[in-house]
């Protein structure tokens, strides 16, 4: 909280930690760009550099009409442009895990706690 953003851990081993800043925006829909990178692994914590780090911007918002999710992801390098990025839209479907218990493969990989 006091740096006003999310950490979320990447990819398959979880190893890269990103700073997450999400804006609501005057559309209704939600912005989130990413920050900075940094590799963790045990005690190991490296900041990425922006020469080979990505920046992020995910759009997100519902479509009353169609009544679908969307979005958009648009993932850049500094030096080098685009890399990759993708838009569509998807159903959600919402369980009551209470009730029906966290779905088998949903955790993260890893959980920490870090000051």
């Amino acid at each position: 909280p006091e740096r006003s953003c999310v950490l979320d851990y990447l990819g398959t081993h979880q190893h890269l930690a990103t700073d997450l800043r999400l804006t609501a925006e005057p559309d209704g829909s939600l912005l989130i760009r990413s920050g900075e990178h940094r590799f963790r692994e045990g005690p190991v914590d490296v900041r990425v550099p922006h020469l080979i780090g990505g920046d992020a911007e995910v759009r997100e918002s519902f479509d009353d009409a169609t009544g679908r999710f969307r979005i958009r992801v648009s993932v850049a390098n500094r030096r080098f442009g685009p890399l990759f990025g993708y838009e569509g839209t998807f159903r959600a479907r919402y369980v009551d895990a209470l009730r029906h218990g966290v779905r088998a493969g949903l955790r993260p990989v890893r959980e920490e706690a870090r000051a």
